[in-house]
């Protein structure tokens, strides 16, 4: 765990700024103490990268909120996204380096500003942002926790890991057997009462997202032993076939 002052030391945002990402919910610490003192942990700091690649890339906090909340956001989709706009963004900075080298050697002999557009580039951002804010289920999500505190926030995020950690106790047992394939439907309609429907398709992948690595994988392990979201991955295969 790293406290507020040293999480600001390391990335270089301010204390200042990590309040305010605190108070509009896009960056919660992982832990307050009861002195009052904010700690971060790794899944902190691992979302606290994607908010500070997405702000180099001028996405509003908004916009960025959004897509973190996503029941769709995938970390690894999320990360090839970012990298496709950053080398779009360092072709455009070339462009324009380039036309002002151009100038400075050589004067301006024809007014070209094709090095300007970044037509390009916003389209792609564009697409990057519709492909997690614009689903029913998004929708769904976003109209039920409208109104959700913090409080509500921690006791749904703790009920949902509880099934986890249900799903771990069983690890010793087939992923077709059928306490594990009742598990299944419990966790999908926990999802669906709690965040937004749970078709079998959106279940498929939600399941492979669980065992998919990064930040849910690793919440899942860490609260119900090593091995279990790769075991609920294939529960959820097996129920969805």
């Amino acid at each position: 765990m790293k406290t507020v002052k040293e999480v600001s030391k390391l990335t270089g945002v301010s204390i200042r700024t990590l309040h305010y990402y605190d108070s509009i919910g896009l960056l919660h610490p992982a832990k307050v103490t009861e002195s009052g003192y904010r700690l971060y942990d790794d899944t902190a700091l691992e979302r606290l990268q994607h908010i500070l690649l997405f702000r180099e890339l001028q996405f509003p906090l908004k916009e960025i909120k959004g897509i973190l909340d996503s029941p769709q956001f995938d970390r690894n989709k999320a990360l090839e996204q970012q990298i496709t706009l950053l080398q779009l963004k360092k072709e455009h900075l070339e462009n324009l380096i380039d036309l002002a080298r151009g100038i400075k050697m050589i004067g301006v002999k024809k007014l070209d500003f094709s090095a300007f557009d970044t037509k390009k580039l916003d389209e792609y951002a564009k697409q990057a942002k519709e492909s997690y804010g614009q689903t029913e289920e998004y929708k769904e999500f976003e109209e039920k926790s409208k109104d959700w505190t913090k409080e509500d926030v921690a006791n749904i995020n703790r009920e949902l890991m509880e099934i986890f950690v249900e799903f771990g106790k069983m690890r010793d047992k087939k992923a077709a057997d059928e306490a594990v394939q009742e598990q299944v439907e419990r966790l999908r309609g926990y999802i669906t009462e709690h965040f937004y429907n749970c078709s079998v398709k959106v279940l498929r992948g939600l399941g492979k997202m669980y065992a998919g690595g990064g930040s849910m994988t690793e919440n899942i392990d860490k609260a119900a032993g090593k091995g279990t979201a790769e075991f609920v991955g294939e529960a959820i295969e097996v129920y969805c076939r």
